[in-house]
């Protein structure tokens, strides 16, 4: 899905307020990496405000070396939760969406009680929702990221990532039921009018708020009359006309219910 910047701005923000940094100058010295500095024992402090900054100038992949070693090195301080949820974070914005997960699980299952929890939990739904494909693939992400936003919504529902899991569960709704009408068209194509007519219900029945559903409405007239049923197109031609009377798809069920079936639209 194509809104990966106001993503990273939202998470910028809630990383921000939520995981201040209060520690002092950064641990690392001059141009070392790494791969140099990340496994030399230091406080939690220093090797937290070392990866707060190289998070900050942009060093993606030490920041979340550094954020885990807070954790291994330290993993009973206050430190090393900031560091748990922050490496999280870091993970997200390379894209390893895998271990960004397992992070933020990770926090949740040791802080389940955690005023940062909500963040996790949407942290979580985020990266679900960043590896969705278009719909010619395999929508297995796409129902997690659902199940994922849902849970966000559920859970902390007067929270600021509720809001935004809203916003987002429609753009899903509007992605699955693309795919539904994907498929049912490849069946109607092929001659496989029940089949077609089990997504295009589909559409209507679950995802009956998104874009999708006055063209579920005309393929469902189709199908009808395909079938030799000209009372039931006759009712999906009814339900597109009063919902979306001025819809293009509205109009070609019509002609098409003159054409192969007037005396259904006439009665």
């Amino acid at each position: 899905m194509n809104e990966r910047s106001p993503f990273r701005t939202v998470l910028l923000v809630a990383a921000a307020a939520t995981l201040p940094l209060t520690a002092g100058c950064s641990a690392l010295g001059g141009g070392k990496s790494a791969r140099d500095t990340g496994f030399v024992a230091r406080d939690a402090e220093s090797l937290y405000a070392a990866a707060k900054e190289r998070l900050e100038r942009g060093d993606i992949q030490t920041a979340a070396a550094l954020f885990d070693e807070v954790e291994r090195q330290h993993p009973y301080s206050p430190w090393a939760r900031r560091a748990q949820l922050m490496g999280a974070f870091a993970y997200y914005l390379r894209k390893d969406f895998n271990k960004s997960i397992e992070a933020a699980q990770r926090f949740i299952s040791i802080h389940p009680g955690n005023k940062d929890a909500p963040y996790a939990y949407y942290l979580i739904a985020l990266n679900y929702y960043e590896q969705i494909s278009d719909v010619d693939r395999d929508q297995r992400i796409t129902e997690q990221a659902l199940a994922a936003l849902q849970d966000v919504q559920r859970r902390f529902p007067n929270s600021q990532y509720a809001s935004d899991a809203s916003l987002k569960i429609d753009l899903v709704h509007d992605h699955l039921a693309g795919k539904e009408m994907q498929i049912g068209r490849f069946y109607q194509r092929t001659g496989q009018w029940l089949a077609s007519e089990i997504r295009f219900q589909n559409v209507v029945e679950k995802y009956q708020t998104t874009s999708h559903t006055p063209e579920a409405l005309y393929r469902l007239t189709e199908s009808s009359l395909a079938l030799g049923l000209p009372s039931e197109a006759k009712k999906y031609a009814a339900v597109l006309g009063s919902n979306y009377p001025g819809n293009v798809w509205y109009q070609r069920a019509f002609r098409l219910m003159q054409e192969y079936a007037p005396t259904a639209t006439a009665s």
